[in-house]
Protein backbone atom coordinates (compact mmCIF):
# COMPACT_ATOMS: atom_id res chain seq x y z
CA UNK A 1 0.00 0.00 0.00
CA UNK A 2 2.87 2.33 0.87
CA UNK A 3 4.62 1.98 -2.50
CA UNK A 4 1.32 1.99 -4.37
CA UNK A 5 0.49 5.48 -3.08
CA UNK A 6 4.03 6.66 -3.84
CA UNK A 7 3.95 5.28 -7.40
CA UNK A 8 0.62 6.95 -8.11
CA UNK A 9 1.86 10.27 -6.84
CA UNK A 10 5.18 10.09 -8.73
CA UNK A 11 3.41 8.95 -11.91
CA UNK A 12 1.07 11.94 -11.84
CA UNK A 13 3.98 14.34 -11.28
CA UNK A 14 6.01 12.81 -14.15
CA UNK A 15 3.06 13.00 -16.55
CA UNK A 16 2.47 16.65 -15.68
CA UNK A 17 6.15 17.56 -16.14
CA UNK A 18 6.36 15.71 -19.49
CA UNK A 19 3.25 17.46 -20.80
CA UNK A 20 4.52 20.84 -19.65
CA UNK A 21 7.92 20.16 -21.25
CA UNK A 22 6.38 19.19 -24.59
CA UNK A 23 4.08 22.20 -24.61
CA UNK A 24 6.93 24.54 -23.69
CA UNK A 25 9.11 23.10 -26.46
CA UNK A 26 6.35 23.54 -29.05
CA UNK A 27 5.81 27.11 -27.92
CA UNK A 28 9.56 27.82 -28.09
CA UNK A 29 9.90 26.44 -31.61
CA UNK A 30 6.79 28.31 -32.74
CA UNK A 31 8.19 31.51 -31.28
CA UNK A 32 11.52 31.05 -33.04
CA UNK A 33 9.77 30.30 -36.34
CA UNK A 34 7.53 33.30 -36.03
CA UNK A 35 10.47 35.49 -35.14
CA UNK A 36 12.39 34.33 -38.17
CA UNK A 37 9.48 35.27 -40.44
CA UNK A 38 8.35 38.45 -38.74
CA UNK A 39 10.90 40.65 -37.10
CA UNK A 40 9.60 41.86 -33.75
CA UNK A 41 11.72 44.99 -33.72
CA UNK A 42 10.29 48.32 -34.89
CA UNK A 43 11.70 50.28 -37.76
CA UNK A 44 13.22 52.84 -35.43
CA UNK A 45 15.49 50.33 -33.73
CA UNK A 46 16.09 47.77 -36.54
CA UNK A 47 19.09 48.56 -38.76
CA UNK A 48 18.03 45.80 -41.18
CA UNK A 49 14.60 47.33 -41.77
CA UNK A 50 16.10 50.79 -41.99
CA UNK A 51 18.44 49.67 -44.78
CA UNK A 52 15.73 47.80 -46.69
CA UNK A 53 13.32 50.72 -46.61
CA UNK A 54 15.91 53.45 -47.23
CA UNK A 55 15.02 53.46 -50.95
CA UNK A 56 11.99 55.61 -50.17
CA UNK A 57 14.30 58.51 -49.31
CA UNK A 58 16.26 58.32 -52.63
CA UNK A 59 15.37 60.45 -55.67
CA UNK A 60 16.98 60.84 -59.13
CA UNK A 61 18.46 64.11 -60.29
CA UNK A 62 20.25 64.18 -63.64
CA UNK A 63 20.25 60.39 -63.54
CA UNK A 64 22.11 60.41 -60.24
CA UNK A 65 20.76 59.24 -56.87
CA UNK A 66 20.04 61.94 -54.30
CA UNK A 67 18.95 61.50 -50.66
CA UNK A 68 16.18 63.84 -49.57
CA UNK A 69 16.11 65.80 -46.32
CA UNK A 70 14.16 63.14 -44.41
CA UNK A 71 16.66 60.51 -45.48
CA UNK A 72 19.54 62.66 -44.31
CA UNK A 73 17.88 63.09 -40.94
CA UNK A 74 17.43 59.29 -40.67
CA UNK A 75 21.10 58.74 -41.48
CA UNK A 76 22.14 61.10 -38.73
CA UNK A 77 19.78 59.43 -36.24
CA UNK A 78 21.18 56.01 -37.07
CA UNK A 79 24.78 57.28 -37.15
CA UNK A 80 25.07 55.74 -40.61
CA UNK A 81 26.63 56.47 -43.99
CA UNK A 82 25.45 55.58 -47.52
CA UNK A 83 27.40 54.79 -50.70
CA UNK A 84 25.79 54.44 -54.15
CA UNK A 85 27.29 52.15 -56.81
CA UNK A 86 26.45 51.75 -60.47
CA UNK A 87 26.24 48.49 -62.38
CA UNK A 88 30.02 48.30 -62.61
CA UNK A 89 30.48 48.63 -58.87
CA UNK A 90 31.81 52.18 -59.12
CA UNK A 91 30.87 54.85 -56.60
CA UNK A 92 28.54 57.51 -58.07
CA UNK A 93 27.50 59.26 -54.84
CA UNK A 94 28.21 59.03 -51.07
CA UNK A 95 27.14 60.66 -47.84
CA UNK A 96 29.00 60.60 -44.49
CA UNK A 97 31.31 57.81 -45.70
CA UNK A 98 34.72 57.35 -44.05
CA UNK A 99 37.76 58.43 -46.08
CA UNK A 100 39.21 54.90 -46.03
CA UNK A 101 36.18 53.45 -47.75
CA UNK A 102 37.01 52.01 -51.18
CA UNK A 103 35.38 53.59 -54.24
CA UNK A 104 35.07 50.58 -56.50
CA UNK A 105 33.89 47.02 -55.79
CA UNK A 106 33.83 43.75 -57.56
CA UNK A 107 30.81 41.50 -56.99
CA UNK A 108 32.76 39.29 -54.62
CA UNK A 109 33.91 42.33 -52.62
CA UNK A 110 30.32 43.48 -52.21
CA UNK A 111 29.38 40.08 -50.82
CA UNK A 112 32.40 40.08 -48.52
CA UNK A 113 31.57 43.58 -47.28
CA UNK A 114 27.97 42.52 -46.53
CA UNK A 115 28.86 39.28 -44.80
CA UNK A 116 31.81 40.41 -42.74
CA UNK A 117 32.90 43.58 -41.00
CA UNK A 118 35.65 44.64 -43.41
CA UNK A 119 35.13 48.39 -43.00
CA UNK A 120 35.95 48.57 -39.30
CA UNK A 121 35.05 46.70 -36.14
CA UNK A 122 32.19 49.04 -35.16
CA UNK A 123 30.39 49.25 -38.51
CA UNK A 124 27.89 46.79 -39.94
CA UNK A 125 27.15 47.12 -43.67
CA UNK A 126 23.69 46.54 -45.23
CA UNK A 127 22.88 46.44 -48.98
CA UNK A 128 19.85 47.74 -50.85
CA UNK A 129 18.75 48.78 -54.35
CA UNK A 130 16.98 51.90 -55.66
CA UNK A 131 16.53 53.26 -59.21
CA UNK A 132 18.92 50.64 -60.67
CA UNK A 133 21.63 51.71 -58.24
CA UNK A 134 23.08 49.58 -55.47
CA UNK A 135 23.62 51.32 -52.18
CA UNK A 136 25.64 50.30 -49.16
CA UNK A 137 24.60 51.59 -45.76
CA UNK A 138 27.09 51.35 -42.92
CA UNK A 139 25.71 51.64 -39.36
CA UNK A 140 28.28 52.55 -36.72
CA UNK A 141 27.04 50.74 -33.60
CA UNK A 142 28.90 48.16 -31.53
CA UNK A 143 25.60 46.57 -30.39
CA UNK A 144 24.64 45.62 -33.95
CA UNK A 145 26.17 42.51 -35.46
CA UNK A 146 25.54 39.96 -38.17
CA UNK A 147 26.13 36.23 -38.06
CA UNK A 148 25.96 33.98 -41.08
CA UNK A 149 24.41 30.58 -40.34
CA UNK A 150 24.88 27.56 -42.57
CA UNK A 151 22.81 24.50 -41.70
CA UNK A 152 21.57 21.15 -42.95
CA UNK A 153 17.83 20.44 -42.48
CA UNK A 154 18.44 16.79 -41.64
CA UNK A 155 21.05 17.62 -39.03
CA UNK A 156 18.91 20.42 -37.62
CA UNK A 157 15.91 18.12 -37.05
CA UNK A 158 18.20 15.45 -35.66
CA UNK A 159 19.66 17.93 -33.20
CA UNK A 160 16.18 19.13 -32.29
CA UNK A 161 15.10 15.56 -31.55
CA UNK A 162 18.17 15.05 -29.38
CA UNK A 163 17.43 18.32 -27.60
CA UNK A 164 13.82 17.29 -26.97
CA UNK A 165 14.94 13.91 -25.67
CA UNK A 166 17.41 15.58 -23.32
CA UNK A 167 14.71 17.96 -22.12
CA UNK A 168 12.36 15.05 -21.44
CA UNK A 169 15.05 13.10 -19.58
CA UNK A 170 15.96 16.13 -17.48
CA UNK A 171 12.28 16.83 -16.73
CA UNK A 172 11.70 13.22 -15.69
CA UNK A 173 14.76 13.23 -13.44
CA UNK A 174 13.63 16.51 -11.86
CA UNK A 175 10.12 15.14 -11.45
CA UNK A 176 11.43 12.00 -9.75
CA UNK A 177 13.61 13.98 -7.37
CA UNK A 178 10.92 16.55 -6.54
CA UNK A 179 8.22 13.88 -6.43
CA UNK A 180 10.28 11.72 -4.06
CA UNK A 181 10.85 14.64 -1.71
CA UNK A 182 7.26 15.83 -1.71
CA UNK A 183 5.87 12.30 -1.93
CA UNK A 184 7.68 11.37 1.24
CA UNK A 185 6.29 14.41 3.01
CA UNK A 186 2.78 13.95 1.66
CA UNK A 187 2.43 10.17 1.80
CA UNK A 188 4.47 9.63 4.97
CA UNK A 189 1.61 10.68 7.28
CA UNK A 190 -0.76 8.49 5.25
CA UNK A 191 1.38 5.44 6.02
CA UNK A 192 1.22 6.31 9.73
CA UNK A 193 -2.54 6.82 9.40
CA UNK A 194 -3.00 3.44 7.69
CA UNK A 195 -0.95 1.78 10.42
CA UNK A 196 -3.16 3.53 13.01
CA UNK A 197 -6.32 2.19 11.32
CA UNK A 198 -4.76 -1.28 11.27
CA UNK A 199 -4.13 -0.98 15.01
CA UNK A 200 -7.74 0.08 15.57
CA UNK A 201 -8.90 -2.97 13.65
CA UNK A 202 -6.74 -5.14 15.90
CA UNK A 203 -8.20 -3.38 18.98
CA UNK A 204 -4.91 -1.72 19.86
CA UNK A 205 -5.82 1.83 20.77
CA UNK A 206 -2.62 3.84 20.59
CA UNK A 207 -2.37 7.62 20.46
CA UNK A 208 -0.52 8.83 17.36
CA UNK A 209 1.71 11.94 17.27
CA UNK A 210 -0.08 14.82 15.52
CA UNK A 211 1.96 16.29 12.61
CA UNK A 212 1.65 19.90 11.53
CA UNK A 213 0.15 20.62 8.12
CA UNK A 214 -2.66 19.21 6.03
CA UNK A 215 -3.17 16.05 8.06
CA UNK A 216 -3.30 17.73 11.48
CA UNK A 217 -7.10 17.57 11.80
CA UNK A 218 -7.19 13.99 10.47
CA UNK A 219 -4.73 12.77 13.11
CA UNK A 220 -6.52 14.70 15.85
CA UNK A 221 -9.84 13.10 14.89
CA UNK A 222 -8.17 9.67 14.69
CA UNK A 223 -6.82 10.11 18.23
CA UNK A 224 -10.27 11.12 19.47
CA UNK A 225 -11.77 8.09 17.72
CA UNK A 226 -9.11 5.85 19.26
CA UNK A 227 -9.86 7.30 22.70
CA UNK A 228 -13.60 6.75 22.25
CA UNK A 229 -13.14 3.19 21.00
CA UNK A 230 -10.81 2.45 23.90
CA UNK A 231 -13.43 3.78 26.29
CA UNK A 232 -16.18 1.74 24.59
CA UNK A 233 -14.00 -1.35 24.68
CA UNK A 234 -13.42 -0.96 28.40
CA UNK A 235 -17.13 -0.38 28.98
CA UNK A 236 -17.98 -3.44 26.89
CA UNK A 237 -15.52 -5.58 28.83
CA UNK A 238 -16.93 -4.25 32.07
CA UNK A 239 -20.47 -4.91 30.83
CA UNK A 240 -19.50 -8.45 29.81
CA UNK A 241 -17.99 -9.01 33.22
CA UNK A 242 -21.11 -7.67 34.95
CA UNK A 243 -23.30 -9.81 32.69
CA UNK A 244 -21.32 -12.91 33.62
CA UNK A 245 -21.54 -12.01 37.29
CA UNK A 246 -25.24 -11.32 36.91
CA UNK A 247 -25.84 -14.63 35.14
CA UNK A 248 -23.88 -16.33 37.89
CA UNK A 249 -25.92 -14.56 40.58
CA UNK A 250 -29.24 -15.25 38.86
CA UNK A 251 -28.25 -18.89 38.38
CA UNK A 252 -27.42 -19.06 42.07
CA UNK A 253 -30.70 -17.38 42.94
CA UNK A 254 -32.54 -19.87 40.75
CA UNK A 255 -30.68 -22.89 42.12
CA UNK A 256 -31.35 -21.98 45.75
CA UNK A 257 -35.18 -22.02 45.54
CA UNK A 258 -35.06 -24.97 43.15
CA UNK A 259 -32.98 -26.90 45.67
CA UNK A 260 -35.47 -26.03 48.41
CA UNK A 261 -38.43 -27.04 46.26
CA UNK A 262 -36.73 -30.24 45.19
CA UNK A 263 -35.65 -31.10 48.75
CA UNK A 264 -39.02 -30.52 50.40
CA UNK A 265 -40.83 -32.24 47.53
CA UNK A 266 -38.68 -35.36 48.02
CA UNK A 267 -39.17 -35.18 51.78
CA UNK A 268 -42.92 -34.98 51.35
CA UNK A 269 -42.85 -37.83 48.84
CA UNK A 270 -40.75 -40.15 51.04
CA UNK A 271 -42.44 -39.33 54.36
CA UNK A 272 -45.95 -38.45 53.24
CA UNK A 273 -47.58 -40.81 55.76
CA UNK A 274 -45.41 -39.69 58.68
CA UNK A 275 -45.87 -35.90 58.30
CA UNK A 276 -48.20 -33.97 60.52
CA UNK A 277 -50.54 -31.32 59.19
CA UNK A 278 -48.33 -28.57 60.64
CA UNK A 279 -45.23 -29.97 58.93
CA UNK A 280 -47.08 -30.48 55.69
CA UNK A 281 -48.33 -26.90 55.82
CA UNK A 282 -44.82 -25.59 56.57
CA UNK A 283 -43.25 -27.53 53.69
CA UNK A 284 -45.87 -26.52 51.17
CA UNK A 285 -45.57 -22.90 52.29
CA UNK A 286 -41.82 -22.99 51.64
CA UNK A 287 -42.36 -24.56 48.21
CA UNK A 288 -44.99 -21.92 47.39
CA UNK A 289 -42.76 -19.07 48.57
CA UNK A 290 -39.76 -20.28 46.59
CA UNK A 291 -41.90 -20.84 43.50
CA UNK A 292 -43.24 -17.30 43.78
CA UNK A 293 -39.70 -15.94 44.09
CA UNK A 294 -38.69 -17.76 40.91
CA UNK A 295 -41.79 -16.51 39.14
CA UNK A 296 -41.03 -12.93 40.22
CA UNK A 297 -37.45 -13.31 39.00
CA UNK A 298 -38.57 -14.47 35.57
CA UNK A 299 -41.14 -11.67 35.45
CA UNK A 300 -38.39 -9.15 36.18
CA UNK A 301 -36.25 -10.53 33.38
CA UNK A 302 -39.14 -10.39 30.94
CA UNK A 303 -40.16 -6.89 32.06
CA UNK A 304 -36.71 -5.36 31.71
CA UNK A 305 -36.29 -6.83 28.23
CA UNK A 306 -39.68 -5.55 27.07
CA UNK A 307 -39.03 -2.11 28.55
CA UNK A 308 -35.62 -1.82 26.89
CA UNK A 309 -37.02 -2.91 23.53
CA UNK A 310 -40.12 -0.71 23.91
CA UNK A 311 -42.39 -3.72 23.50
CA UNK A 312 -44.46 -3.14 26.65
CA UNK A 313 -47.76 -1.24 26.07
CA UNK A 314 -48.61 1.24 28.83
CA UNK A 315 -52.12 1.29 30.26
CA UNK A 316 -52.32 5.07 30.68
CA UNK A 317 -54.97 6.74 32.82
CA UNK A 318 -55.34 10.06 34.60
CA UNK A 319 -53.90 9.96 38.12
CA UNK A 320 -53.36 12.58 40.79
CA UNK A 321 -49.69 11.99 41.60
CA UNK A 322 -50.03 13.68 45.01
CA UNK A 323 -52.72 11.29 46.22
CA UNK A 324 -50.99 8.41 44.48
CA UNK A 325 -47.72 8.97 46.40
CA UNK A 326 -49.53 9.63 49.70
CA UNK A 327 -51.34 6.31 49.43
CA UNK A 328 -48.09 4.49 48.57
CA UNK A 329 -46.39 6.01 51.62
CA UNK A 330 -49.24 4.91 53.91
CA UNK A 331 -49.11 1.37 52.50
CA UNK A 332 -45.36 1.32 53.03
CA UNK A 333 -45.69 2.29 56.70
CA UNK A 334 -48.42 -0.34 57.15
CA UNK A 335 -46.00 -3.02 55.94
CA UNK A 336 -44.78 -4.93 59.04
CA UNK A 337 -41.25 -4.97 57.59
CA UNK A 338 -41.03 -1.15 57.51
CA UNK A 339 -43.62 -0.12 60.09
CA UNK A 340 -41.03 1.26 62.50
CA UNK A 341 -38.90 3.03 59.84
CA UNK A 342 -38.70 6.82 59.39
CA UNK A 343 -40.49 7.74 56.17
CA UNK A 344 -41.71 11.31 55.51
CA UNK A 345 -44.07 12.51 52.81
CA UNK A 346 -44.01 16.21 51.82
CA UNK A 347 -46.39 17.61 49.20
CA UNK A 348 -45.70 21.17 48.07
CA UNK A 349 -48.39 20.74 45.42
CA UNK A 350 -52.14 20.36 45.97
CA UNK A 351 -52.81 18.43 42.80
CA UNK A 352 -50.72 17.11 39.86
CA UNK A 353 -52.61 15.07 37.26
CA UNK A 354 -50.69 12.98 34.73
CA UNK A 355 -51.51 10.12 32.40
CA UNK A 356 -49.56 7.17 33.83
CA UNK A 357 -49.61 3.41 34.10
CA UNK A 358 -50.34 3.18 37.82
CA UNK A 359 -49.08 -0.36 38.22
CA UNK A 360 -45.71 0.32 36.56
CA UNK A 361 -45.22 3.72 38.18
CA UNK A 362 -45.93 2.19 41.59
CA UNK A 363 -43.35 -0.48 40.79
CA UNK A 364 -40.75 2.17 39.98
CA UNK A 365 -41.39 4.34 43.07
CA UNK A 366 -41.39 1.28 45.33
CA UNK A 367 -38.08 0.09 43.84
CA UNK A 368 -36.42 3.42 44.62
CA UNK A 369 -37.96 3.60 48.10
CA UNK A 370 -37.22 -0.03 49.06
CA UNK A 371 -33.59 0.40 48.00
CA UNK A 372 -33.28 3.37 50.37
CA UNK A 373 -34.74 1.30 53.24
CA UNK A 374 -33.17 -2.09 52.58
CA UNK A 375 -29.59 -0.97 51.88
CA UNK A 376 -29.30 1.35 54.90
CA UNK A 377 -29.52 0.87 58.65
CA UNK A 378 -32.77 1.10 60.58
CA UNK A 379 -32.22 4.74 61.62
CA UNK A 380 -32.19 6.06 58.04
CA UNK A 381 -34.66 8.83 57.20
CA UNK A 382 -36.36 8.54 53.80
CA UNK A 383 -38.11 11.65 52.50
CA UNK A 384 -40.60 11.49 49.61
CA UNK A 385 -41.39 14.96 48.26
CA UNK A 386 -43.42 16.30 45.33
CA UNK A 387 -42.98 19.78 43.77
CA UNK A 388 -43.72 21.78 40.66
CA UNK A 389 -40.66 22.93 38.74
CA UNK A 390 -40.14 25.28 35.81
CA UNK A 391 -37.65 23.53 33.52
CA UNK A 392 -37.27 26.16 30.79
CA UNK A 393 -37.05 29.43 32.70
CA UNK A 394 -37.44 31.02 36.11
CA UNK A 395 -40.72 30.76 37.98
CA UNK A 396 -41.71 34.42 37.74
CA UNK A 397 -40.75 34.55 34.06
CA UNK A 398 -42.76 31.39 33.33
CA UNK A 399 -45.85 32.77 35.12
CA UNK A 400 -45.73 35.97 33.09
CA UNK A 401 -45.52 34.06 29.80
CA UNK A 402 -48.55 34.23 27.48
CA UNK A 403 -47.71 30.87 25.82
CA UNK A 404 -50.56 28.56 26.76
CA UNK A 405 -49.61 25.61 24.57
CA UNK A 406 -46.51 24.78 26.67
CA UNK A 407 -47.04 23.32 30.19
CA UNK A 408 -46.22 25.92 32.83
CA UNK A 409 -44.40 23.38 35.00
CA UNK A 410 -43.33 19.77 35.40
CA UNK A 411 -43.96 17.51 38.36
CA UNK A 412 -40.85 16.60 40.31
CA UNK A 413 -40.72 13.63 42.68
CA UNK A 414 -37.75 13.46 45.05
CA UNK A 415 -36.80 10.36 47.05
CA UNK A 416 -33.93 11.24 49.41
CA UNK A 417 -32.24 9.47 52.30
CA UNK A 418 -29.42 10.28 54.72
CA UNK A 419 -27.90 6.81 54.60
CA UNK A 420 -24.52 5.42 53.67
CA UNK A 421 -24.64 6.66 50.06
CA UNK A 422 -23.15 5.12 46.90
CA UNK A 423 -19.40 5.08 46.11
CA UNK A 424 -18.45 7.39 43.26
CA UNK A 425 -17.03 4.50 41.25
CA UNK A 426 -20.47 2.82 41.27
CA UNK A 427 -22.60 5.83 40.34
CA UNK A 428 -22.35 5.32 36.59
CA UNK A 429 -23.42 1.67 36.90
CA UNK A 430 -26.37 1.94 39.26
CA UNK A 431 -28.93 1.76 36.44
CA UNK A 432 -27.17 -1.04 34.52
CA UNK A 433 -29.22 -4.17 34.15
CA UNK A 434 -26.40 -6.47 35.18
CA UNK A 435 -25.18 -4.51 38.19
CA UNK A 436 -25.40 -5.22 41.89
CA UNK A 437 -24.10 -2.57 44.24
CA UNK A 438 -20.95 -3.21 46.24
CA UNK A 439 -21.91 -0.97 49.16
CA UNK A 440 -24.59 -3.31 50.49
CA UNK A 441 -24.72 -6.33 52.73
CA UNK A 442 -27.85 -7.69 51.06
CA UNK A 443 -27.30 -10.50 48.58
CA UNK A 444 -30.98 -10.91 47.79
CA UNK A 445 -32.19 -9.54 44.48
CA UNK A 446 -31.41 -9.87 40.80
CA UNK A 447 -29.76 -6.51 40.09
CA UNK A 448 -32.73 -5.50 37.92
CA UNK A 449 -34.69 -3.26 40.28
CA UNK A 450 -33.01 0.08 39.53
CA UNK A 451 -32.84 -0.65 35.80
CA UNK A 452 -36.54 -1.53 35.70
CA UNK A 453 -37.47 1.60 37.69
CA UNK A 454 -35.44 3.84 35.40
CA UNK A 455 -36.90 2.24 32.24
CA UNK A 456 -40.45 2.69 33.55
CA UNK A 457 -39.88 6.42 34.09
CA UNK A 458 -38.33 6.75 30.61
CA UNK A 459 -41.32 4.89 29.13
CA UNK A 460 -43.50 7.68 30.61
CA UNK A 461 -41.29 10.27 28.80
CA UNK A 462 -39.86 11.27 32.15
CA UNK A 463 -36.33 11.78 33.42
CA UNK A 464 -34.39 10.27 36.32
CA UNK A 465 -31.38 11.81 38.02
CA UNK A 466 -29.34 10.25 40.83
CA UNK A 467 -26.91 12.04 43.14
CA UNK A 468 -25.11 10.43 46.04
CA UNK A 469 -22.21 10.97 48.43
CA UNK A 470 -20.74 8.35 50.73
CA UNK A 471 -21.93 8.67 54.33
CA UNK A 472 -24.21 11.56 53.36
CA UNK A 473 -27.04 9.90 51.50
CA UNK A 474 -28.65 9.48 48.12
CA UNK A 475 -31.17 11.64 46.24
CA UNK A 476 -33.22 10.39 43.29
CA UNK A 477 -35.10 13.01 41.28
CA UNK A 478 -37.93 12.02 38.93
CA UNK A 479 -39.29 14.59 36.47
CA UNK A 480 -42.69 13.95 34.84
Amino acid sequence: MKWKLTRRFLGSVVIIVVIVGIVNTILLLSLLLYRSIYNFETEEVSAENFSRTFAQYIDLRNDNPVVNEEGLEKLREMNAWVQFLNNKGEQVAALYTPESLQKEYSPIEIVQTYKYKEVDANTTVFIGEAHNFTYLIGVKNQKIGRYVLTYDYGKVFKNINILLLLILIVDIVIALIVGSIFGKRLTGPLHVLIDGIQQLRERRFKKMPIPHGVYEDVFRNMNELSLKLDQYEKERNQLDQMREEWISNVSHDMKTPLASIHGYAELMQDSAKDLTEEELYEYTSIINRQSKYMSDLLDDLNLTMRLRNQKLPLLLEDANIVGFLREMTINLLNDPQFGNRKVEFVANVDKAVHKVDKKLLKRAINNFTYNALVHNNENVLVRIQIDNVYPHCGQEEQKSSNISTVPAFHTQITIADNGRGIPSKDLDQVFDRYYRGTNTTSTHGTGLGMAIARDIILAHNGKVDLKSSENKGTTITILL
